[in-house]
């Protein structure tokens, strides 16, 4: 039950961050511009929500100039947190104690 809770919540961040990198290449190449009040809330909305995730992960990356690998370091992750971490846990403590 908690590790599902877990893997919705990773799931959902996983959309958080593909709907930013969507947004931000679309910003990027001038397709919407953040004049509009409902792109520039929701830019600052997704800004708000995965800053504290990427911080640290920036600290430990080289700078690339203009490209930001942090969004990509954060989706592995999850990728390996949610389809090796998570199930490996529940079938260890799933297993009975010998």
């Amino acid at each position: 039950m908690l590790f599902d809770i877990v893997q919705i919540l990773l799931n959902v961040l996983w959309w958080i961050i593909v709907v930013q990198a969507i947004l931000s290449i679309l910003i990027a190449f001038n397709v919407i511009n953040t004049y509009n009040d409902f792109v520039s809330s929701l830019w600052r909305g997704l800004n708000t929500l995965t800053e504290p995730i990427y911080r640290p992960i920036r600290r430990i990356l080289p700078d690339t100039g203009p490209m930001d690998f942090a969004p990509f370091v954060v989706l592995i992750l999850i990728a390996i947190i949610n389809y090796a971490v998570i199930p490996n846990l529940y079938v260890a403590l799933a297993a009975p104690a010998a």
